[in-house]
């Protein structure tokens, strides 16, 4: 069985850091990498509005985000690394945490869109630490891991 790594991106800086992280320890290892994003149906949507959601068009922006996170984190220099996107429906938490089982590693940014200013650690980063199966490798708006 071949090494894999986790990767969030919500298209925010430290989550482009997070993923030119990953992309640089996937090389280290030889492993694949699989970049995910997850999004959400809105809350504030009752039901007889549920119909006017555009579904694929929500995808397909998440796509593209994860198209564009790729782009950005791999300008100048060409990647090895073996990258499967994954746009998913749903919390990002819980998405990264099922996406860690079996995988050697799962990497987030500090914090990303959501939250206060102040926080040092996201609401997601703190969920995918405290259950993630696998090692959770944090790394904050510097690029550097903590």
């Amino acid at each position: 069985m071949s090494a894999r790594i986790v990767v969030g991106v919500d298209g925010s800086d430290e989550s482009i850091g997070a993923l030119r992280w990953a992309l640089a320890e996937a090389a280290l290892r030889g492993a694949s990498l699989l970049v995910l994003h997850a999004w959400a149906y809105p809350t504030s949507v009752g039901i007889p509005t549920m119909r006017l959601i555009d579904i694929d068009g929500m995808r397909e922006s998440s796509e593209a985000l994860l198209a564009d996170a790729i782009r950005k984190a791999t300008a100048g220099s060409p990647s090895t690394v073996s990258v499967d996107a994954v746009a998913t429906e749903g919390s990002a938490a819980h998405a990264l945490v099922d996406a860690g089982e079996g995988a050697d590693l799962v990497v987030v940014g500090a914090r990303g869109h959501g939250g206060f200013l102040g926080l040092i650690l996201g609401s997601v980063a703190n969920q995918v630490l405290h259950h993630a199966t696998c090692p959770v490798v944090v790394v904050p708006k510097s690029g550097a891991a903590a």
